[in-house]
């Protein structure tokens, strides 16, 4: 138990700017089964996006308190995979070899292809949540940012790391078995959570949108990478997110 709480906070601290406690001791281990607890990241960053919709739509039009949730997130998480979305996007659009695509990817400086990924990411987030009633906003929030953290941890168990170092390291030997478990039980747990509350036809939608993001992104950059990096797994997050909020869309 204790292996699993120091797990999960790895996770928090990898994902997130969020501080962990001092006395929590790094292992290898530890920091390989944090991809486990990915999915519940996402739903306390999504839960916190929530919490600043609601709070800011008490004031605000409803773009002006999206853009302040989808701002809160950002600042959370340190714009963390967003910059996997943008690198990934200039390497695999300006590298024409794998070598040269990876080597831009890990150049810090943002390229052309990176900028019209991140705008055009960022655009179609606040455009679709402006079109979604405020009540499915609140759950879309947590339902998103964690399926779709699962869909990157799908990514580390059913391809393979390409680097010998890099932000994706600690999860580069796959996950294990038990791992998938606690995955699979934070997505489940979403799921009924919103079937309970909500209709289940947006969420099936929202979850076929995911799935189209998340093979067209996997499709996107495996065929030059033959593999996932660290910013890939953020370019996955990204594009499932977008498709998940695209499904519900879809519903309406």
């Amino acid at each position: 138990m204790k292996d699993q709480v120091a797990s999960f906070l790895l996770a928090v601290q990898f994902l997130t700017r969020l501080p962990i406690p001092g006395w929590l001791a790094y292992t290898e281990a530890r920091m390989a089964g944090s991809a486990a607890y990915y999915p519940l990241v996402g739903v306390l960053v999504g839960a916190l996006c929530s919490a600043v919709f609601w709070g800011a739509s008490l004031l605000f039009p409803p773009l002006v308190s999206i853009i302040l949730a989808i701002a809160a997130g950002l600042l959370l998480t340190g714009a963390f995979h967003e910059d996997g979305l943008a690198d990934t996007f200039d390497g695999i659009g300006g590298g024409h070899t794998r070598e040269s695509a990876l080597e831009i990817m890990r150049d810090s400086r943002l390229g052309t292809y990176g900028t019209l990924a991140l705008v055009a990411a960022l655009g179609l987030k606040a455009a679709i949540l402006t079109d979604l009633p405020s009540h499915l906003l609140l759950y879309a929030f947590p339902a998103a940012h964690g399926l779709s953290r699962l869909s990157s941890v799908i990514t580390i168990a059913t391809s393979r790391y390409v680097r010998t170092e890099g932000t994706g390291k600690p999860v580069s030997q796959g996950i294990s078995l038990p791992g998938l478990l606690i995955a699979g039980i934070t997505a489940a747990a979403i799921l009924l959570t919103w079937i309970y509350l909500l209709p289940a036809a947006p969420m099936l939608l929202g979850l076929a949108g995911l799935t189209i993001g998340h093979v067209a992104m996997r499709a996107f950059f495996e065929f030059k990478l033959n593999g996932y990096t660290g910013d890939t797994l953020g370019a996955v997050q990204q594009a499932s997110e977008i498709g998940f909020y695209l499904g519900l869309l879809a519903w309406l």
